[in-house]
C-alpha cells in the first residue's frame, strides 16, 4: 500500500539535501554551462553503458542539432549532486538519471516534468512497449508518469554450469536459498582458489543492502511493518542476515566487505567464484565477447524461501527537470535514449548483448538479440515481469520497494545499516549487536511515521 502526501518527510529530506550541500561543497561539472538554446545538460551516472551512450550521442546532434553537455559522475556523487540541483531546482541539469526509488519521491515533490503530455505527442515512442513493472515504477502517486527507462533490472543466480557438470551437481530449476548454501559449499575449492559464492558486501543501501533485503524478504521479514513499527530486531530478520553473512563469511568471496557489483563481476569473469547472486544486467558483461566465462554461465530464479519469487525491481531512468530551460529538447534526448531505435543502434556499434534492455517488451522479440542474448535473456524477462515492488514479502508494506523502502529517509538509514552489516561480515561484530543497533536508527524512522 503506497502512502499519501507526506509533509514531515519533504522537510527531512531538505534538510539532509542542504547538509550535504554543506559538506560536498558547490563543485560543478562540465555540465554547468551551456544549457539553453541548442544545448541540453545531462547529469548521469558513470555505468558502462552510459559511457556507450555518450559515444553515440554525437549520432543524437546530428539528427536533432541538439547538443548534449554530460557530467558523468560514480553512483554516490551522482545522487548527492543530483538531489542537490533538482530540490533546489536551479535548473543546471535538464535530464538526470534517476532510479525508481527517487522517481516517485522526487514526483511527490514537484521536481520532475510530467511526461505524459509528451508521450501523447510522439506515438513512435510506444509507450505501451514498455514493460508494465517498469511503466508502473517510474509513476507517481498521481498516476503521471515521470521517467523513461534506460535500462531494466531484477537480479538472478549466475553459476558456472562447466564447473558444476564436472562437479557432478545441478542447479535447481526454482533454487531455495538452503540449497544454494549447501552448492556453495560443494563447490569450494572446484577449481584453484575459486570460492562457492560471491555476495556483495560493501556498505552503502544500493551495495549490500540490495541483496540482504530481498533474502529478509523472502524469509518472512521486512524494514517496517503496515504501520511502520520498525522490525530489524524480529527473528526472521535476525535468521535471514544471520544466513546471508555466515554464507559469504563461509563461502564467499576474498575481502567481501569491500566487494559490490564490480567486484563481484570480476570475480565472476576471472572464475574466482562459482556462483553469484546479483542484477540480471550482469549477463550481459559475462556473456560479452572478450569475456573468459562466456558461454559458461547458467541462470537461475532468484533463491527463494517462503516467497514465490524475490528478485528486486531496479531502473536507471531518464527524469526532465521541472526548472529545466529546455523541456522540450530534453524529452527529443530522452526518447531518442530510451527508444527503440538506440538499442538498434547500440545492436549494430557494439552488440546486441550490450543493449540496455529490461524496458521494452519488442527488444525480447527482436531476433538479433534472442540470438546474442540466448542465454540470459528469457530468465531476464521473467525475472522482470515478475517482480512484485508493492507486495514483495509475506506481509503488507506501508510504501512501495524490493530491495528499499520507497521513502526518503531509506537513503540515510539504509546506507547506516548496511555499515553495521559490513562489519558483520568483516568479523569486527556480532549480527546480533549489528541488527540491535540498526533497529535503533530504524525505530526514529518509525517515530517519524507512526499514526500516519
Amino acid at each position: 500500500m503506497r502512502t499519501q502526501s507526506r509533509r514531515r518527510p519533504r522537510t527531512a529530506l531538505l534538510a539532509a539535501v542542504a547538509l550535504g550541500t554543506l559538506l560536498t561543497g558547490c563543485w560543478v561539472g562540465a555540465g554547468g554551462a551551456g544549457s539553453g538554446g541548442d544545448s541540453i545538460n545531462v547529469l548521469m551516472v558513470n555505468n558502462p553503458q552510459m559511457v556507450e551512450l555518450q559515444k553515440l550521442a554525437p549520432r543524437f546532434t546530428e539528427e536533432t542539432g541538439i547538443k548534449v553537455n554530460f557530467t558523468v559522475l560514480p553512483e554516490n556523487d551522482v545522487r548527492d549532486k543530483i538531489s542537490q540541483d533538482f530540490a533546489n531546482q536551479a535548473g543546471q541539469y535538464d535530464i538526470a538519471t534517476l532510479s525508481n526509488y527517487e522517481i516517485p519521491i522526487y514526483a511527490r515533490n514537484d521536481w520532475l516534468k510530467e511526461l505524459d503530455p509528451y508521450v501523447a505527442d510522439d506515438p513512435e515512442y510506444d509507450q505501451q512497449d514498455i514493460l508494465e513493472p517498469m511503466r508502473a515504477s517510474l509513476t507517481g502517486d498521481d498516476g503521471k508518469l515521470y521517467g523513461q527507462p534506460f535500462y531494466g533490472e531484477s537480479s538472478f543466480l549466475m553459476y558456472r554450469k562447466d564447473v558444476f557438470a564436472r562437479q557432478g551437481l545441478t542447479m535447481p530449476a526454482r533454487p531455495t536459498w538452503q540449497q544454494v548454501a549447501d552448492l556453495a559449499a560443494r563447490l569450494d575449492g572446484a577449481e584453484p582458489g575459486m570460492k562457492g559464492i560471491c555476495l556483495r558486501g560493501l556498505p552503502g543501501w544500493g551495495e549490500v543492502m540490495a541483496p540482504l533485503t530481498t533474502v529478509v524478504n523472502t524469509f518472512g521479514g521486512t524494514w517496517f511493518d503496515q504501520n511502520w513499527t520498525a522490525r530489524l530486531d524480529s527473528p526472521e530478520w535476525r535468521r535471514a542476515t544471520e544466513f546471508y553473512v555466515g554464507l559469504v563469511r563461509e563461502h564467499g568471496e576474498a575481502g567481501a566487505a569491500q566487494s559490490g557489483f564490480a567486484e563481484c563481476l570480476n570475480n565472476m569473469t576471472q572464475g574466482k567464484v562459482a556462483m553469484w547472486y546479483d542484477a540480471t544486467s550482469a549477463a550481459g558483461s559475462l556473456e560479452s565477447d572478450g569475456s573468459p566465462v562466456k558461454g559458461k554461465v547458467g541462470y537461475a530464479p532468484a533463491p527463494v524461501e517462503r516467497t514465490e519469487s524475490s528478485g528486486w525491481l531496479y531502473t536507471w531512468a531518464w527524469g526532465i527537470q521541472e526548472a529545466s530551460r529546455n523541456p522540450d529538447k530534453a524529452w527529443k534526448f530522452v526518447s531518442w535514449a530510451s527508444g527503440k531505435q538506440y538499442e538498434e543502434l547500440v545492436g549494430d556499434e557494439f552488440g546486441w548483448s550490450n543493449v540496455p534492455a529490461g524496458k521494452r517488451a519488442s527488444t525480447y522479440a527482436n531476433p538479433a538479440y534472442r540470438a546474442e542474448a540466448a542465454a540470459f535473456q528469457e530468465m531476464t524477462k521473467e525475472a522482470i515481469e515478475g517482480a512484485r515492488p508493492n507486495d514483495p514479502g509475506v506481509q503488507p508494506r506501508p510504501a512501495p520497494g524490493i530491495q528499499f523502502v520507497g521513502i526518503p529517509e531509506f537513503t540515510d538509514l539504509g546506507t547506516k545499516v548496511s555499515q553495521e552489516i559490513s562489519a558483520a561480515i568483516a568479523g569486527r561484530q556480532s549480527v546480533e549487536s549489528a541488527l540491535r543497533k540498526s533497529q535503533a536508527l530504524a525505530e526514529k524512522i518509525s517515530e517519524e511515521y507512526e499514526g500516519r
